[in-house]
């Protein structure tokens, strides 16, 4: 790694004003300026303010083409991982109520879903993560710049507030932290009408029929909570569901969702939204392989369709900093830009997991060997991950998929196996609809290089399946443990038939 503006990135770092000087003997303003103040900035930011560097934080968040905004700490807590989860949990209660009466349990007459208590619970627990966010800046020392900011220079950002007031800010160092934004389609009418993950966890008014555009993780979660929370839910997909997660899982995830009251509209594309006199907004779209034009009706359209960098703004260009021309990423070894002392981590990376935990961890990383000493890098490898569907989906590791193209199919062995949580056999849920994976390479003891599982609380199970991956579990390990019984975790222990086998994987009793 090449070496900082202010000192070596693992050798000792100084303190004292050696640190903020530039060539010309000016002192900079910073010691490091973290552009993003999402859970990745914050950590590298609090990291280096805790070895005694000075430090600040620039985040500004542009409202969305419907005016939405929010405060400190980024898209996990504000508009994606925390709002989205509790909007799950919702939904699980829904089936909880349905599954009650089978446990002894008498029905309520007047129980009924909220659409405005559930955003209003939601919106005030983020502010009070946005609260505290702030106080522990301040707490760390680290300040706090609520403006838009763009270089200058290598060594100077423009600092806009949202009155147009400019500031200039210098620093040795810079860590771009800016993650993503949803994107729209290019079609009339997509930004008018049109809502994304940017708007929906503070959506006033129930969404009422709806049509979410996508296959990604982001459209199947939103999709599969408004429809359990009783919601007409209508889902577009051009073309495969969670492309880059395993095929297998996928499609057996988009079946249940369609079995349970989501509405999968397939190989359709929108080309066109119009509102109605009645409020509606006409969605007009196009089946690609009949190329029959079709339209429907909706209360709410919610994109889905990916998420872009947000680097078209920061003047990279005036830092020397060099993008990804298709996805505007910062294509970084170790985090490291082609600008020494211009790091950036999270979302804008190239080619790595767009997953909060990620961001955090190789902030708190990055900061320890900028300033601290610190040898240890980021590990992108076999990070877990979880799509909090209505029946969840968690992983670690390949696909099977990608594990055939990358060891080849003889040297790989998959295990699989069907099952029906104990949970569900009262309320007489669906047999045989939760599933566990893993695959083997054969020629490395069966290490396991994929392990996958679509069932209740499949996030808490894959966190600590993921503990043992990284320590090289094999298929060996996994037969020496004892289950713990009954539980769906216990799956993994007792899994004994092959793909390879043609045996059927479905099974009765416990």
């Amino acid at each position: 790694m090449s070496e900082l503006a202010s000192g070596p990135v693992n050798g000792s770092h100084s303190n004292g004003a050696a640190d903020v000087m530039s060539d010309g003997e000016i002192p900079y303003d910073y010691d490091l300026l973290v552009i993003g103040g999402g859970s990745g900035g914050l950590a590298c930011s609090k990291e280096a303010a805790h070895l005694g560097k000075r430090v600040a934080v620039c985040d500004f968040v542009s409202p969305s083409p419907q005016g939405t905004t929010w405060g400190l700490g980024g898209t996990c807590v504000n508009v994606g991982c925390i709002p989205k989860k509790l909007m799950h949990q919702s939904a699980l209660l829904s089936e909880a109520v349905q599954d009650s009466e089978h446990y002894g349990w008498e029905p309520h007459p007047n129980l009924k879903h909220s659409w405005t208590k559930l955003i209003e619970g939601i919106q005030d627990h983020i502010g009070s993560l946005n609260w505290g966010y702030k106080v522990a800046l301040r707490t760390a020392g680290v300040e706090y710049l609520n403006m838009k900011s763009s270089f200058v220079d290598p060594h100077t950002v423009a600092c806009k507030d949202r009155k147009g007031k400019e500031v200039r800010k210098t620093a040795a160092n810079f860590v771009i932290a800016v993650g993503c934004r949803p994107k729209y389609p290019d079609i009339p009418g997509a930004k008018e009408y049109g809502i994304t993950s940017d708007d929906l966890f503070s959506l006033p008014n129930p969404p009422g029929k709806t049509l979410v555009v996508g296959a990604s993780y982001i459209a199947l979660e939103c999709g599969g909570f408004l429809s359990s929370l009783g919601f007409e839910t209508h889902i577009m997909a051009r073309s495969v569901f969670l492309r880059g997660f395993d095929q297998e899982l996928a499609e057996m995830i988009a079946s249940y969702m369609e079995d349970h009251g989501s509405n999968m509209i397939r190989q359709c594309i929108p080309t066109k939204l119009e509102k109605l006199d009645s409020g509606r907004v006409k969605c007009t779209y196009k089946h690609l392989l009949s190329g029959m034009e079709l339209s429907d009706d909706f209360d709410t359209v919610l994109f889905a369709i990916g998420r872009e960098a947000c680097t078209n703004t920061l003047g990279l260009d005036s830092a020397g900093v060099r993008v990804d021309m298709e996805t505007g990423k910062i294509d970084a070894e170790a985090e490291q830009s082609n600008v020494p002392h211009i790091y950036a981590i999270g979302d804008v990376l190239l080619g790595k997991p767009e997953l909060t935990p990620v961001a955090i961890q190789a902030g708190k990383l990055l900061a320890q060997r900028m300033f601290g000493g610190g040898t240890t890098q980021m590990d992108y490898v076999n990070v877990p991950t979880t799509v909090f569907t209505p029946l969840e989906y968690g992983c670690c590791g390949l696909s099977e998929e990608v594990a055939a193209t990358k060891y080849g199919e003889d040297d790989i062995e998959v295990y699989l196996s069907y099952f029906k949580p104990l949970e569900w056999t009262l309320p007489h849920r669906d047999d045989n609809r939760c599933f566990a994976k893993i695959i083997t390479r054969t020629s490395d003891s069966e290490r396991v290089v994929g392990f996958h599982i679509l069932a209740p609380n499949a996030g808490e199970i894959t966190q600590g399946y993921s503990v043992a991956i990284k320590c090289g579990m094999t298929k060996e390990h996994l037969d020496a443990t004892v289950g713990i019984h009954p539980t769906i975790a216990e799956e993994f222990t007792t899994m004994a038939i092959t793909k390879r086998s043609g045996r059927d994987a479905k099974k009765t009793g416990c």
